[in-house]
């Protein structure tokens, strides 16, 4: 059979754009990888998080925002189709901080974004004294930090099945455990082949494969600026709720355990642990919360995130075949609504869709 477009990748941002391509009543194949291919929606942190994000490129914090707003709905969504409760919770994020100078680097950074995007981008920074009436668990290190209303975060784990789930009863076909071996362009048209032979063709084809486009991009006439960076991230035991703002290194998951990451490392494809940086990672989560030091660690992991040269999201059309299209960032959760609302009529050149021609390989040529 074959069908109007083919997704290679099945991770979050592939059934994301699965789903919303399906809405608009598209046939859908969602060719996901091998058990051991590295996945980045297995390892990720779960923030719905727009601080930050996009202090030296505007349109990527408008971008990101957009995706926010839309959760909501997009949660609600996903749970009377799937039956998934995905713990959204959008009640604000703080950043936290225990040096005065990296304080005031960040807050000097998110003025000018704000100023850069005319005012609307709110923010409050808070001294000790008052963050401790948001978070009164916070130690005597912290000497402060910054509260947006835009953040929040997801159990990712539960996105991902409420994806899969939604997009199988839409109609969409979705086969695991197979990677993609090669891809071929027809023009029109394209064809997938899988490790065990089998070839899956397909009107358009939407590669969304993370770390694996770096095998298959080039075929279809895209650059790939992408590598790994592998980041750690630790979870401990179970706790009574205390913790209502998730930062970007901190949050408490809906089962109550408290989740602890941000580390990054250059180091290939790697995604093995070290103790020191889980030493680290324990250190800065007890200088911001000293109770955690007597709190035990039940796991940890390490996970590749799939980055740009500039950290931004890549979204391409190829220069060589028509509706091919290649998707990839790493804030694939953050952006997972605007994937699923926004992003199928760019896939589909409809005339409605967002100009993301700022988000192309383009930028790169220099």
């Amino acid at each position: 059979m074959k069908h109007d477009t083919i997704i290679v990748g099945g991770g979050v941002v592939g059934l994301s754009v699965a789903y919303g391509l399906l809405k608009k009543g598209e046939e859908v194949i969602v060719l996901d990888g091998a058990d051991d291919d590295a996945r980045a929606s297995h390892g990720n942190f779960g923030l719905v998080w727009i601080q930050g994000k996009g202090v030296s490129a505007p349109h990527y914090a408008s971008w990101s925002r957009r995706s926010a707003a839309l959760w909501g709905a997009y949660a609600g969504g996903l749970f009377e189709e799937a039956g998934v409760d995905v713990s959204l919770s959008q009640t604000g994020g703080i950043e936290y901080f225990t040096k005065e100078d990296e304080l005031s680097a960040y807050v000097s950074e998110l003025s000018g974004l704000r100023s850069a995007l005319g005012g609307d981008y709110p923010f409050d920074v808070l001294e000790h004294e008052t963050l401790k009436t948001y978070v009164p668990e916070i130690g005597p290190k912290v000497v402060g930090g910054v509260f947006t209303q835009m953040d929040g975060h997801v159990n990712p784990l539960n996105l991902l099945r409420a994806l899969t789930i939604a997009v199988r009863q839409r109609g969409g076909t979705l086969i695991t455990s197979l990677r993609v071996v090669d891809v071929v362009a027809h023009d029109p048209g394209f064809t997938a082949i899988l490790a065990d032979g089998r070839k899956v063709p397909g009107d358009g084809l939407v590669l969304a494969a993370g770390l694996g486009a770096l095998e298959l991009g080039h075929k279809l006439g895209f650059q790939v600026p992408i590598r790994p960076q592998q980041g750690q991230v630790l979870i401990t035991e179970k706790l009574p709720h205390f913790l209502r703002y998730p930062s970007g290194t901190l949050r408490q998951v809906n089962e109550g355990g408290v989740q602890i990451g941000a580390s990054k490392a250059e180091v290939g494809m790697d995604d093995t642990e070290d103790i020191a940086t889980i030493a680290n990672l324990a250190k800065q989560a007890v200088d911001v919360f000293p109770h955690l030091a007597n709190v035990k660690l039940v796991r940890s992991w390490a996970a590749l995130r799939v980055m740009s040269q500039d950290g931004l999201p890549v979204y391409q059309r190829s220069p060589k075949y028509q509706r091919a299209s290649f998707v990839t960032c790493h804030s694939g959760i953050t952006l997972s609504a605007a994937h699923a609302e926004v992003l199928p009529d760019w896939i589909l050149a409809k005339n409605i869709a967002p100009d993301l021609s700022q988000f192309g390989e383009g930028r790169f040529d220099v």
